[in-house]
Parts: structure tokens; sequence; C-alpha cells
């Protein structure tokens, strides 16, 4: 459901936040990192257009200080 309401889907999203979903998780860059990387690479394996896939990424980008609780 989250993933949709970030890419433009549905508008009220009432799950926990970014945040809130993953401070139990002790994420570390090398996690969020490897997560972009699996992301970008399914993107490109799938034919993704580059401009579409540099706006995923940018979205997810986005998530990096709530998912990593800085």
């Amino acid at each position: 459901m989250f993933l949709t309401y970030a890419f433009g889907g549905m508008q009220n999203y009432t799950g926990k936040s970014m945040r809130e979903a993953h401070k139990h998780l002790d994420l570390t860059e090398e996690h969020f990192g490897a997560v972009a990387g699996h992301l970008k690479a399914t993107l490109e394996e799938l034919n993704v257009p580059i401009e579409l896939q540099d706006e995923v990424m940018t979205i997810a980008a986005s998530t990096h200080d709530d998912v990593l609780n800085l």
C-alpha cells in the first residue's frame, strides 16, 4: 500500500510512517544501498525507460533519512 501511495496512487495511505515502520530494524547505509541497488537492477532488467527509472530512484532516495531514522 505504501509503494502505491509513494508512486502517486491512492492518496489516503493510513499505514505507519516510514520512520515508524523501520525504527526497530537498526538499518544502516549498507542496507539502504543494497535495497536501492536491487530496485535499480530490477528496473533495468524490466527495461523500464531511464526517465522513469530516474523518477523511481529519486522517490526511493527521498525516504533515506526516514528509513534510517536519521
